[in-house]
């Protein structure tokens, strides 16, 4: 008996997923398997193995070394691999020992780029068939059953804006992660800033269509993609999803986005202010609402009388407010991302929501009379991690639901009101989650102390590397 088998880790649904899957291998020719999972940087880390194991995978997984949980944005190991719990206090990660990547079915799809292949992705759990504490996946599964207890499910749109560039000559050895990397070169494709320019679509469309007609072949269909307000970049928008589902596609939009324009002779960034000429912030912004699962009713639509938000809506806000400080170091988990945040640059600067106000953090957007009335939180940027996101961000408004917050009034003017500041740095919201004792016992204080360190390392790098801003600022100078 396997593990997934042993201690009942599928559902009704994965195992038919799982039988599925396996006849689509037979009759597709597949003869490579993608298995992965989210690490704590939402990006993809596993195996790829001949579809003759596919089997196998089902029954009892796939194990990779537990220190991939351990690494920073640079590959470093932060945590001590040979001490005690492995440097993170849990017994099963102890002397660098395995983790087992238990796929999940119902993610399977076809590589469309790459012959024969398909992906699936994959929850990670210890031998023992528990759940390993830093699983990305796993941290925003516990906040869809909070949702879930109290009667809702969490429904999230996505619009998201990254840059793409023509890839110039180099040395493919420079390209990667790593310390003492090199970015890879780019060319521009255009210059200047021209949104929603018909011409510059043009003009990057033979890019576009294979990235487009990618997803499409994997069952993402996107709402629009369309040129954005700074040279070079791109938004793309997708109809809202419920649960997993949103989180899923964001990671598998962010990889094929990058992986077709490599193959196609460019190179996609989701960093979000990258370092080139005419280059502007790129944010994610992300749609929500509560479903209540009893009717399918959207719950922040508003009774007669109520006004533009129902009552338990305005305590969601409220919650997303109060914990804003502290969700910032999911939503935005880079030390690049916070030099997004300025005012009148169509990113908010401080703690306030509005109606239909692209200034603010929350901006209020629907109608009560066609059931679309939601929130649409403009806090993040494109590299966040999704699950970490949107658990954040869930977990915040729920706890606002709990303690009945009032909303205070909308700020019509975002730039001027009085509000609370977001972070200006990494550092300071990683600060405001540590003390924000409700959003870290939500989020799980294990994993908030984990997620803190981690971070911490990368600021403690940013911190002792000399910057181009250092050196045209002082190299003639002094």
């Amino acid at each position: 008996m396997g593990l997934i088998e042993k201690y009942g880790l599928w559902t009704d649904e994965q195992q038919e997923a799982a039988r599925t899957a396996l006849a689509h291998v037979r009759e597709k020719g597949v003869h490579a398997l993608r298995l992965s999972f989210v690490d704590q940087h939402g990006l993809l880390r596993g195996k790829t193995i001949p579809a003759g194991g596919l089997a196998d995978a089902f029954g009892g997984g796939i194990r990779c070394v537990s220190t991939l949980l351990s690494k920073d944005t640079s590959g470093a190991t932060v945590f001590a691999a040979f001490d005690a719990g492995g440097g993170l206090g849990v017994a099963e990660m102890a002397g660098a020992a395995d983790v087992v990547m238990v796929p999940d079915p119902t993610t399977f799809h076809l590589v469309p780029w790459a012959d024969g292949t398909a992906r699936i992705l994959c929850d990670l759990r210890f031998a023992n068939g528990e759940s390993v504490p830093f699983c990305s996946r796993g941290v925003f599964r516990d906040a869809l059953g909070r949702a879930a207890a109290a009667g809702f499910a969490y429904r999230t749109g996505l619009e998201i804006e990254f840059h793409l560039y023509r890839r110039a000559d180099h040395d493919p050895n420079a390209d990667g992660i790593g310390r003492g990397v090199h970015p890879t070169p780019v060319e521009p494709i255009n210059h200047g800033n021209q949104l929603l320019a018909e011409d510059r679509g043009d003009e990057i469309e033979p890019a576009t269509r294979r990235i487009r007609d990618a997803l499409d072949r994997m069952g993402i269909e996107l709402r629009s993609i369309e040129v954005e307000y700074g040279a070079n970049q791109l938004e793309v928008t997708l109809d809202p999803a419920v649960g997993l589902d949103s989180a899923d596609t964001m990671i598998l939009l962010r990889s094929t986005v990058k992986q077709v324009a490599r193959r196609s002779g460019y190179h996609a960034t989701f960093m979000c202010r990258p370092q080139i000429p005419d280059g502007k912030s790129s944010g994610w912004h992300l749609h929500q609402s509560l479903l209540d699962t009893a009717t399918g009713r959207n719950a922040f639509v508003p009774d007669q009388g109520e006004g533009p938000l129902s009552a338990l809506g305005a305590h969601f806000v409220a919650g997303q407010l109060a914990h804003a400080g502290a969700a910032c170091a999911f939503a935005n988990p880079t030390i690049n991302g916070y030099k997004r945040f300025a005012p009148y640059s169509m990113a908010p600067d401080r703690i306030a929501w509005a109606h239909d106000n692209r200034g603010a953090m929350i901006r209020l957007v629907g109608s009560a009379e066609d059931g679309t009335t939601h929130l649409e939180n403009r806090v993040g940027e494109s590299a966040a991690n999704p699950y970490l996101y949107m658990a954040s961000q869930l977990h915040s408004g729920l706890e606002g639901v709990d303690a009945a917050l009032p909303l205070g009034p909308s700020a019509d003017d975002p730039y001027t009101a009085e509000a609370g500041r977001l972070p200006t740095s990494l550092a300071a919201a990683v600060r405001a989650l540590e003390a924000d004792a409700a959003l870290a016992r939500a989020m799980g204080p294990r994993f908030v102390t984990y997620y803190a360190a981690l971070k911490r390392a990368e600021i403690a790098r940013f911190e002792r590397t000399v910057t181009d801003w250092e050196q045209r600022e002082y190299f003639d100078l002094f």
